[in-house]
């Protein structure tokens, strides 16, 4: 398949992913309106399928935005008096951005790159008094580090004054989270990574505590005010004061059949099982960057350890209709990082891993 006058290159960046293209098709469905009962159905499907995929009762927001604007939206509808940043990389450090240029109060606690959070440093934070809100990201995809929420999650239930967010854009989809059992106030995640839609929607499951602090909170934006958000899906049927993107509503309508039919534990597997083997063949002929206690199901973060160009490899894999990613920010050549989410098979992984060796003579 070509774009224009280039091959296309099949993506294994941490986003946007492949998109299957039974989901492209879907996109160029006829248009509907946004204030009719046709799309009040629409959006109330897509909604009960959200909620199983997050295992939650929770109202379920669709922003037509990146996932940031949802990030956004949690810090600045919840935050009263102060916000804990927890940090385990670079998508960690947005939080931190966007509380400060929202004028909202903040600190951070950032861990050594490469490792994941310990609880003894929620609780030590948590216990101050200090904070009202506290962040996590789930999964960072700078890093390939994932986080053990099951292993937080009793810390943030000694503290039911702290609404606990947590950014699953890079996981959700591909490995469990479930919100209610866990206790997540509000829960993040965006379309073109895990869930195997192009980018360009939200999406975020919102708990009642989160709902109600957002009561106290006097200046909370307008197009992501979650109060007005939850007003229009609450009493106007399941829609929005301004108009979604419906395209993406039917494709993640049609998307989320083909997740639930695929079974959730099914996925969930498949994820791990892609992650080992790309762990495998990273820990024969590099090293993988994070401690392997935290590593990602969804992206693996691979140490340099040959000196390669990971530029000039990307080149010579541009060339076979392969793409990854280079390393983030600081870790640029010193890691690459190959993403194995979505509707990626066994038989994709193999292909690139094979293409590798033979470029680099393996």
């Amino acid at each position: 398949m070509s774009t224009g006058n280039s091959i296309h290159k099949k993506l294994f960046i941490p986003g946007p992913v492949e998109v299957d293209s039974g989901v492209l098709n879907i996109l160029s469905t006829p248009m509907i309106g946004h204030r009719s009962a046709e799309y009040s159905e629409l959006q109330k499907r897509v909604t009960e399928k959200m909620r199983k995929l997050m295992y939650t009762e929770n109202d379920i927001i669709f922003s037509t935005s990146s996932g940031t604007g949802l990030l956004e939206m949690a810090i600045r509808n919840t935050t009263v008096k102060r916000v804990m940043v927890f940090s385990i990389g670079a998508f960690g450090n947005r939080w931190f951005q966007i509380a400060k240029a929202n004028g909202i109060k903040a600190d951070k606690h950032e861990a050594e790159w490469g490792n994941g959070l310990n609880a003894d440093i929620v609780e030590k934070y948590l216990s101050t008094g200090k904070y009202d809100v506290a962040t996590v990201t789930h999964n960072e995809t700078s890093t390939g580090v994932m986080n053990h929420l099951e292993e937080l999650a009793p810390v943030f239930k000694k503290y039911p004054d702290v609404v606990w967010c947590v950014d699953t854009v890079s996981s959700l989809g591909g490995v469990k989270v479930e919100v209610d059992k866990l206790g997540i106030d509000i829960c993040v995640s965006s379309s073109q990574k895990a869930l195997g839609l192009p980018p360009g929607l939200s999406i975020a499951s919102v708990s009642e505590k989160a709902f109600k602090r957002a009561g106290t909170v006097e200046n909370r934006g307008y197009y992501f005010d979650m109060l007005l958000l939850l007003k229009y899906i609450r009493e106007r049927n399941f829609q929005y004061p301004s108009t979604p993107s419906i395209p993406h509503m039917f494709a993640l309508d049609f998307q989320l059949d083909r997740i639930l039919k695929e079974g959730l534990e099914n996925r969930f597997k498949r994820h791990i099982e892609l992650a080992e083997y790309v762990r495998g063949w990273a820990k024969k002929y590099f090293d993988i960057f994070p401690d392997e206690k935290y590593a990602s199901h969804t992206v693996t973060c691979i140490k340099n350890t040959r000196g390669i160009s990971v530029k000039e490899l990307n080149a010579k894999l541009g060339e076979k209709g392969f793409m990854i990613s280079n390393g983030y920010g600081a870790l640029k050549e010193k890691t690459f990082r190959i993403a194995h989410m979505a509707e990626m098979r066994k038989n994709d992984i193999t292909g690139l891993l094979e293409s590798i060796n033979g470029i680099l003579g393996l």
